[in-house]
This record gives structure tokens, sequence and C-alpha cells, in this order.
């Protein structure tokens, strides 16, 4: 049903074309209402009129498509009218902070406003923090509301279109808005320049414009080679090319570049495709490389027959130093018919052709070294994992790159700064083949310190046993770092915090755990565990004749954690080093439990082996200086393995030329044998759970048999990581 939305042109109601944006809901729109009116929605062909912005949205909500937009339940639903009320409370100058305060709170334990998915909620609320421009700007800089700011840049970051259509309300507001046309969307054609300055551009933010880009004709690619699984700095190469062709309301393709037999597996293919899937990039189309091999034959056949391009048998070598010293190969002028006959040698495999490669006849007088006739084909007979043994020869991502980019209609060519000096070479290599231009469009590497990111580096780490495989925790792989602990949201807020910026700069891993942490912490439920080594026994005279059990939250402010069922008894399990703590006369506290008094301390000349006191629980806990976690001595505690890793090297950033081997961390994993409580048993893998007062952990191997202990690996938590080694000191 066609509808209209009328309003005043001073006052355009935002969160009406912000959840119709994010709601697929279409409509055109007019600006002619007077001042003060409330905004219109109209649908001529039934004469129906609804009045109002939270009565408009409440339709949009209900029509809409997206599950739990409006509610996945009438619980739910009634919760998004009252955020919907609440929202006009950030327009009232006196209660901003007040609102932003309250907020924050509420938001402490939750990812959305409502549930568990995007809401009108969410979007209405942002919408009016926008709107306030730069107050609420100059505190979201700040660290007085930081849920709010996480949730905030959260969903700032899945719908990025949000930005640009509240930067044009805000510039505006209080001043006459031209009519806005028939397209919703046609908003986000604003002028950023206006906005941010060159400096908050470069550094720690997306917004940035692609050059020559025309809003709905932007087309970007990521083109993962599948020779391993995809690592840290994939996955913002990843998410900054889908930022930028949703940005334009463009396209993105997903391309493998399967140009290297010998390193590539379907194995890798599978898993980046999953590796996406659970990063929420989600391309418009699949392809390979090799879809265009035909083609890329085709190609090179036809710039050698224009002497564009010539066979070169040079040894690697001996060529390599003629590149660098702008040497002339002895074969770069030899007739095409010649470099045909060698073109069908190298085709076919033969001896001679192995020999040879196809090389670009460009400038080998250029400053930039990457135009001294770069190798285009390379002779290859091992079987490819998609085409087999059809082919012999490959073409280097040099030449095919730029080819396919051209072809698949890619607009914008989004790579990391390393590639910078390449990109003379890349629109050099286009003009040869007489194809369309593609922009190429640098952005800085994610470097991390103590951290490999080559392939070839990672594969040898697994090719030696230094680790379990492709998604060992240790590993910067996007699944190393999930079976670490690091979930996607914490990993996406990282990235967008580091933005588009050129700038390269080595990071800390410190930072993306400290986001992990806030993100982790207010959900994740709460666990008892006892170290197994010299743990001592409390006796507690006036304890519990009979156990009994008491079913407690395993979250104490978070209900969705669930329950538990934790056992009292009069013998309890203490850990060593808090037994070596405790004086005999001594109120401690059982943690939800209550106070005890330690009468006796029994040691030998091992230490504390063990305690005998009372319960006082009428005693306060305000007043006890040892906090204490305990397990009660029954046979259905847990076995439990406790993991802490260890980062692989010991040098910061290792350099090309570095030996791999004189920087390895000697001890990278130790394990700490435990008892936890009988509520582990439930856990399943992957899940995350904070272990009293020894930090948080993910469940990497779940209770299978009384024998087999349930792994947990230690996950960071952000404070001042020792430099490696400190595990062998352990």
């Amino acid at each position: 049903m066609e509808a209209t939305l009328v309003f005043p042109s001073d006052a355009p109601p935002l969160s009406l074309l912000a959840t119709a944006a994010v709601a697929g809901f279409s409509f055109s729109t007019l600006a002619d209402l007077p001042s003060g009116s409330r905004p219109l929605l109209s649908f001529p062909s039934s004469g129906i009129e609804l009045q109002g912005t939270n009565t408009i949205l409440r339709y949009i909500g209900r029509v809409s498509t997206i599950e739990g937009f409006y509610g996945a339940d009438p619980l739910s639903a009634a919760l998004v009218d009252e955020w919907i009320d609440y929202a006009s409370t950030f327009s009232n100058g006196s209660e901003f902070e007040e609102s932003c305060g309250y907020t924050n709170t509420y938001l402490e334990p939750r990812t959305f406003l409502v549930g568990f998915s995007i809401s009108i909620a969410d979007i209405v609320i942002w919408t009016n923090l926008a709107a306030s421009g730069q107050r609420w700007e100059s505190l979201r800089k700040g660290v007085k509301f930081p849920n709010l700011v996480r949730w905030y840049n959260s969903i700032l970051f899945q719908y990025p279109a949000l930005e640009d259509l509240t930067s044009r309300y805000v510039r505006r507001k209080g001043k006459p808005m031209p009519i806005i046309k028939p397209n919703l969307m046609d908003a986000r054609q604003v002028d950023r320049n206006q906005l941010k300055t060159d400096k908050e551009k470069a550094e720690g933010s997306f917004d940035i414009d692609l050059p020559g880009a025309e809003m709905g004709k932007v087309c970007t690619r990521f083109p993962p080679e599948p020779s391993g699984y995809l690592h840290i700095g994939h996955a913002k190469a990843a998410l900054l090319n889908q930022y930028f062709a949703e940005k334009y309301q463009g396209r993105l393709i997903i391309r493998f570049d399967d140009t290297n037999p010998a390193k590539e597996k379907e194995e890798f293919v599978q898993n980046i495709l999953n590796d996406l899937e659970y990063l929420g990039v989600k391309g418009d189309l699949v392809t390979y490389t090799s879809d265009y091999f035909p083609e890329l034959m085709e190609m090179a056949e036809k710039l050698i027959k224009e002497g564009k391009a010539y066979i070169d048998d040079t040894p690697r070598e001996q060529m390599q130093k003629e590149r660098m010293d702008g040497i002339e190969s002895s074969h770069r002028n030899q007739s095409v018919p010649e470099n045909l006959s060698l073109w069908k040698e190298m085709i076919e495999a033969t001896e001679r052709g192995k020999q040879c490669c196809l090389r670009g006849k460009l400038d080998m007088q250029a400053l930039n070294k990457t135009l001294r006739d770069p190798v285009y084909y390379r002779c290859n007979p091992v079987p490819h994992h998609r085409v087999g043994s059809k082919y012999k020869v490959y073409p280097t991502y040099d030449f095919a790159c730029p080819y396919v980019d051209s072809r698949e209609g890619v607009t914008h060519a989004l790579r990391s700064s390393e590639y910078h000096d390449r990109n003379d070479q890349y629109y050099k290599i286009l003009e040869d083949m007489g194809l369309r231009k593609v922009h190429v469009w640098d952005f800085s590497r994610l470097n991390l310190v103590y951290t490999l990111l080559s392939k070839r580096k990672l594969q040898w780490f697994v090719d030696t046993g230094r680790v379990d495989g492709w998604d060992d925790p240790r590993f910067p792989t996007v699944q190393g770092i999930r079976r670490r602990g690091l979930t996607v949201e914490a990993l996406k807020q990282f990235i967008l915090s580091q933005g588009a910026s050129k700038n390269l700069n080595l990071m800390e891993w410190d930072k993306l755990w400290t986001i992990n942490k806030k993100i982790i912490d207010p959900v994740c439920p709460r666990h008892t565990a006892v170290f197994s080594d010299g743990k001592v026994l409390l006796f507690l005279k006036n304890g519990p004749d009979t156990p009994f059990v008491r079913v407690i939250p395993r979250h104490k402010k978070f209900e969705g954690a669930g329950k538990k069922a934790t056992t009292f008894t009069k013998k309890i399990w203490l850990d060593k080093a808090d037994a070596l703590s405790i004086s005999e006369g001594e109120e401690v506290t059982l943690m939800d439990w209550g106070n005890a008094i330690i009468e006796k301390v029994e040691k030998d000349e091992k230490g504390v082996t063990f305690l005998t006191g009372f319960l006082h629980l009428e005693g306060s806990v305000k007043t006890t200086k040892l906090k204490l976690t305990w397990l009660p001595e029954t046979e259905e505690l847990v076995n439990l393995s406790l993991v802490e890793l260890d980062l692989l090297i010991t040098k910061k950033k290792l350099e090309e030329n570095d030996d791999l081997v004189s920087f390895l961390n000697p001890v990278t994993r130790l394990e700490i044998p435990a008892v936890g409580d009988s509520n582990m048993r439930n856990l399943k893998r992957g899940e995350i759970v904070q272990l009293e007062r020894k930090g948080y952990f993910i469940c990497d191997s779940p209770f299978i048999r009384s024998s087999k202990p349930i792994t947990l690996i230690l996950i960071p938590d952000g404070r001042r990581s020792p430099p490696p080694g400190e595990l062998s000191k352990a």
C-alpha cells in the first residue's frame, strides 16, 4: 500500500525516518506541514491517515518483517512501547544526562534494549541521542556512560546509514529544510566534509568517503586466498568492505583468490565461509578467481600478441636482481611467434615450459619497481582443489586481481596499505588489458604486538605441531580468538574503534580484551572452583548435620544467566592460598553463605593441612577482610583443567628477515588441575563463565565422564599483560 509521510520542514521526524529505513518500510516524503504540526502518514488509496510519531512508529513495527522488531511477544512489545514513550525525555535539556544515566545502567547486562535483537526501541533511543548533537558527542567521548556508548556504537556499526540520515537533520535543526525526495535514503547524500574535520576522518572512524562513489553503484570485494583460516587482519578487511558496500547501498562480492593450488584447500574455503558467517559478513555473491581461468588465459595470449607481455626463462634470483637494478631481460624483445611458442610449452608444462614464466612488458626504468615487468603466469602442475588437473599454468595475484575486479563490476578495490606501491601497477595492467578502471583505496593493516599474521608462518606452527591447528586459541585466527573467549561483538567494536585510517599502528591486545570484558561480565554465569594442589578442608562444628541444597542465581544481576544448585555441608574445601592467609580467631566470609570464625589452623612443614571453625551467620560481611570461595566436600564435584595461555613469540614485531625460531616462546600453555561445583557438568563447549575470584573462562571441552576433566581456558581481561615468557616461570 503506497503511503506518504508529511511533516514540518523545520522538524523532520528523525526517529520515524530512521525506523522506516531499518525496517525497509517505503513511503514518499513531503515537508510542507506548518511548524509545530504532528507528522502524518497518509494512504491515498484508502483515505486512511495516521497522525503522530509514536502512532506511526507502532504501525511500522507491526508491519515490519524483522523478527522481534516490535517485540517477540506481548510483554516485550509493551517494553518497546515503554521505551518509545521514554524517548521524549532526551529532548528535555534538564533531563538529558539523567536519561543517559538511567539507560546506561539499564544496558549494563544487555546488548539491546528489548530482547536479544534490534527493535524499534533501539532505533528511537539511538536517534534521540544522535539528534542532541554536540551534547551527546561530548559525552560519547568520555567514560561517564560506557554501556550506553558501547550500545550506541554497536547500533551504528550494524546500521551505518543512520549516521548519514541523522547528520542531515542535526546540521539543519532549527532551519528550513528542503523537501525530501520520494526516496527515503536520499538523505544519505550529504556533504560530509562539513560534518567532520580531516583529522577526525583519518583517525578512529569509518566516516570516510570513497573517491568517485555513487549511491547505489558501489561494489566492493573481499578476496581471501584459501590457503589458511581467516585471521583478525582479514576480519578488519571483510568488515570494512561490507561497511562501504552498505554505506553506499551497493554490493559486496566474496571472491576466493584461488590461484596457487600448492597452498589451497577446500577445507580453507569452507572455514573462511563459516568465519564470515560468524562475523556477520554476508556477500551478495560468492565467486572464485578460478571461474575466470579461461578468460585470463585468453587475456594473457592477447597481451602476448599485442607485444605487451613476453615469456622469460631467467632464473628467479637473477630476475629479482635485474628488476632491482633496472636491467632488461634478454628475452624482453623476442618475437611474438617465439613468445606464443613458449607460451604453448608453458600450458603443456613441458620441461622447457616449466623453466619459463609470462611477464608483463611495463617499464623497467620506473622508480616504482613493481612496474618493472612483473610476472603474470607461472607453471605449476599441482592439481587445483576446484578444477583438478585441467591447468598447468596459473596467474599471479597481480595479474588476475585487476582483471577479475573489472569484470565483476567492482568499483572500489579496498586493500591494506602494504600494497600501496602496487597501485600504479594495478592501474597500468588494467590499462594494458583495455578494461574499465577500478578505484584502489588503501587502509592500514591491523598489526598487533607479539602476533604473527603471515599465513606462511602460521602454517609452520601447524605443520610442526606447536599448536593444535588453525583454530588453536593461541592463534590470531577468527576461530582461534573465538576459542579463546573473544566475542564477535568485541571484535567488531575494536575494529570500529580503529576505523578506516591509513595510519600504521602496532596495537596492544589489552584494549581488545578490555572491550570483551565489558561485554561478557554483565551476562556470564558465576561458578566456583578450588585449585586441587594443596586444597584445605575446613570443618564447621555447627554446620548442617545433613547436607542441604539451595538454588541461587548464576549471576546476581542478570536473571538470564539462570540458576544453580549449591550444596551446604559441615566440611568445605578452600584454596591453599586462602588457608595460608587465615589466622586463628579470625572471622571470614564464605561467599553465598555467610560468616564463619576460624578456631584452629593445623599446619605441617608443607603448610596448612586442616582448619576448624564454626558458622557465625549473624556476622556482618562488611567487617571481614577475607571473602572466600569454597566448595562442599561431596562426590558431585567435577574435575577441571584450567588452561592459561601465553603469546607464541617473544618479539613485539617480527621483521621479515628475523629468524622465527630464535623468537619462539618456550612455554605457551599451562594446565592447572582444579575441582569445580557440580553445576559445571552442564556447561557447553564455547560457554563463557566467571570462576569467582579466578577470572573469566571459556569451556573448551565439556563434561563427558568423571575421569576426564572439563577444560576451561582463561580469557584475558584487559589488564596490562606481562611480557611473553611468564608461564615458563610458573
